[in-house]
């Protein structure tokens, strides 16, 4: 069975990846200073701060629409005999819902809710290459990554809750909190949904450390076969450190570091890194 893999543009590959597992990308839509892009096309994580700074706005996202993936799912099936979609979380935007009216209207799409974002979604997104290389068919492979996504582990170190606070996802109060405390929280995904966990103190490259350390204390329930490490724009010595520290931590056989895209830029804002990876 000849199988199309295609994902909204939250996965955060990296065009590398993307390009080698001949992935198509369904880029959101960016809106800042009165103007919309198309996510990863014609804006990327830097010129979406460059706007921020210059326009004093925050940015915003909206999802693929179902004109577009109509688009997409049309021109794959051209060459393919199915599509395996991957989208964001149905509960942190409407992509999945209408990635799934296109697909029953076209038929032969199978579309996957990571319940994640970010390399999560990525991690799924590999994944279904690797099994549509093998041969198994799209439906089995909606099966098994809709069950295998329950085993992801996915979280970020925030350096400013202020991204978070103008998007509404959380308090005045506790953004204010924590810039006065030099608190850096760790995001995670769970069910579906962001919530905040344990706060970090300090400067950013050794809360990054204390981080990951958290993060694979245990490593007997770690997957090894792959991590990302996934950051919005940090300098290369924050980056050096968190992989030094899962180096130390756990033998994964791949270590991918990836640039989130404007999606999790737009609500994290710079400074955010997260390591993310299967549990067994």
């Amino acid at each position: 069975m000849n199988i199309k893999i295609t994902a909204d543009s939250t996965c955060d590959l990296t065009p590398a990846l993307v390009e080698k597992n001949r992935i198509t990308i369904t880029p959101l839509t960016v809106s800042c200073g009165g103007e919309s892009f198309h996510d990863g096309v014609d804006i990327d994580p830097d010129g979406l701060y460059e706007r921020i700074r210059r326009t004093g706005t925050l940015g915003s996202t909206a999802a693929v629409n179902v004109q577009e993936y109509l688009d997409v799912f049309s021109a794959a099936l051209k060459d393919h005999d199915a599509v395996v979609h991957f989208t964001i979380s149905s509960d942190m935007s409407a992509c999945y819902q209408n990635a799934c009216i296109a697909a029953q209207e076209l038929g032969n799409v199978y579309v996957v809710d990571s319940r994640n974002l970010s390399t999560g979604i990525g991690h799924l997104v590999l994944d279904g290459c690797e099994l549509a290389a093998s041969g198994m068919d799209a439906a089995a492979i909606q099966a098994e990554l809709t069950a295998r996504r329950e085993k992801l582990d996915v979280s970020f170190v925030v350096d400013t809750l202020e991204y978070l606070r103008k998007g509404g996802r959380c308090s005045a109060l506790a953004a204010m909190g924590a810039n006065l405390l030099k608190l850096h929280p760790c995001i995670y995904v769970k069910d579906g949904n962001m919530g905040v966990g344990k706060k970090y103190r300090g400067r950013l490259i050794e809360c990054v450390r204390a981080y990951v350390r958290d993060k694979l204390a245990e490593p007997d329930t770690v997957d090894p076969r792959r991590v990302f490490i996934t950051d919005s724009g940090v300098d290369e010595e924050v980056r050096a450190a968190a992989e030094e520290e899962v180096r130390r931590a756990v033998p994964f056989r791949e270590i991918i570091h990836t640039r989130a895209g404007c999606t999790v830029s737009c609500h994290c804002g710079p400074g955010t890194l997260g390591i993310l990876f299967y549990r067994k």
